[in-house]
């Protein structure tokens, strides 16, 4: 049930009479009242078009446009850095080419992240699309600005109105997006919207400032492995003892190609590797011992593009099995499957003793500063390293046993200094636009509890 939602008798006239015949109780929950010194119309009113994603197959090998999904969706806004690629042709993307200030809007996934919903800003870089599962809505700027409606579907009502409309199974939710245009919203001010807007501006800003830091920390890492300039050897063939194929037990030719010897060469220069310097941190979470009624959980869906995570709350009775391992303040976790996509995050102070997925390898780092450890495990050099020694193929996974052996050199101290300090840089610059959108989101909540004036001073103070 929806916390918060009062359910009520539904007689059976009422569940016939509309048009999609639902007879769950939840969507029938009552909202709460509309404030009457506003003015109220729908979500569909309001919106120029509303259009699903394009259905394709997708590749992590950047061939290809870009394409967004739930997952590049942060904090309501698209992030700049996507893992997959469509490999379409320009007049197969064309219907489905995002443009500035475009809303997406998350259809289905589990019930946490239902209804996700994001601002679209233009880059500097190829055009990008939009999966199936995702849906952009544009809106009538003369009634509703598009940073208003994100502000909205991520407020508590908006939240709210739209998971009571979502078809729950097993292990997924969907929303109908004709639904979604049956939700009610309060036209609000323009001088109010364009505020919001602010606020949306000066957030994107800042994370743009935050990810030059984050590529800055990057280049400064590559720079003290002397590998800033390396351009990899490609030989059209080269050739490998059978000694060498049957102690690594690998007879597939990426393992073996110059590259990635060359890599390791320089990589090993100091005889470390990741176990030297960070040991993996074990400490279980069993839920039957907990005093409290619920946890903070990190899982894979949780981690963002800069290195950072994110965790939702989950009661004690419905912890997933896979929730079995606690988190300190300046751990580093990094995803064991799939860790070509980069799924590697520092946690922080505020953090600590969250719990993760066993998906995740916790690494405490001891001779090296965490920031300089999360760098390194999101360098894309390293990440095509750890995937070389994953198996399977559905859901290709790094053992911990063979991630610890992978080296690491030492790191100057000068150049461990600038990399702490454009990431920590880079991180205060997320908090602020966090802080900045979660204010927008706050001002709109506002403005429905009490009315648009106190909205406004909330936004001006």
């Amino acid at each position: 049930m929806l916390e918060g939602l009062e359910i009520s008798e539904v007689s059976l006239e009422d569940a016939r009479s509309n048009k999609d015949l639902r007879i769950d109780a939840e969507f029938f929950a009552k909202m709460p009242a509309e404030n009457t010194s506003l003015r109220w119309t729908t979500i569909g009113e309001i919106l120029d078009s509303s259009q699903y994603g394009i259905s394709i197959e997708m590749n992590e090998e950047e061939v290809g446009f870009p394409i967004y999904r739930m997952n590049e969706i942060e904090q309501m806004l698209c992030v700049q850095d996507i893992s997959k690629c469509a490999d379409v042709t320009s007049l197969e993307a064309k219907p489905f080419i995002l443009k500035d200030r475009d809303v997406l809007f998350n259809r289905t996934n589990s019930q946490a992240f239902v209804g996700r919903t994001g601002l679209f800003k233009s880059f500097d870089s190829p055009p990008r699309i939009f999966a199936s599962y995702l849906v952009r809505l544009t809106t009538n700027q003369e009634l509703v600005l598009p940073e208003y409606l994100v502000a909205f579907l991520n407020s508590s009502r908006g939240e709210r109105d739209i998971k009571r409309r979502a078809r729950i199974s097993i292990n997924q939710s969907n929303v109908n997006p004709e639904e979604v245009k049956s939700v009610r919203l309060p036209l609000l001010g323009m001088s109010l919207q364009h505020e919001i807007k602010e606020c949306f501006d000066l957030a994107h800003s800042k994370l743009q400032a935050a990810n030059a830091q984050i590529e800055q920390a990057e280049q400064t890492l590559l720079k003290a492995l002397g590998l800033e300039n390396w351009r990899p050897p490609e030989p059209l063939t080269y050739t490998r003892r059978a000694s060498e194929a049957l102690a690594a037990k690998r007879i597939d030719s990426d393992f073996f190609a110059p590259r990635v010897s060359q890599l390791l060469e320089t990589l090993s220069r100091d005889g470390l590797t990741l176990g030297d310097v960070a040991p993996v941190r074990h400490e279980g979470f069993d839920p039957t011992k907990e005093k409290t009624d619920s946890f903070d959980y990190i899982e894979i869906g949780g981690l963002r593009s800069d290195g950072t995570c994110t965790a939702e709350i989950v009661p004690l009775d419905e912890a997933p099995s896979r929730a079995n391992q606690h988190v300190r303040s300046g751990d580093i976790i990094t995803s064991t499957v799939r860790p070509i996509r980069r799924l590697s995050a520092l946690i922080q102070p505020d953090q600590n003793g969250y719990v993760c997925s066993s998906g995740f390898v916790v690494l405490e780092p001891k001779d090296i500063a965490s920031e300089v450890l999360l760098t390194y495990l999101r360098l894309p050099i390293f990440c095509n390293l750890m995937d070389l020694h994953t198996s399977a193929s559905l859901y290709p996974a790094i053992s911990e046993k063979d991630l610890l052996k992978l080296p690491i050199p030492k790191i100057a101290k000068e150049h461990e200094a600038a990399i702490i300090e454009a990431v920590q840089s880079a991180h205060t610059a997320r908090k602020e636009a966090q802080e900045l959108l979660e204010r927008a989101k706050r001002a709109v909540e506002i403005a429905i509890e009490q009315d648009e004036p106190s909205a406004l001073k909330f936004l001006k103070d």
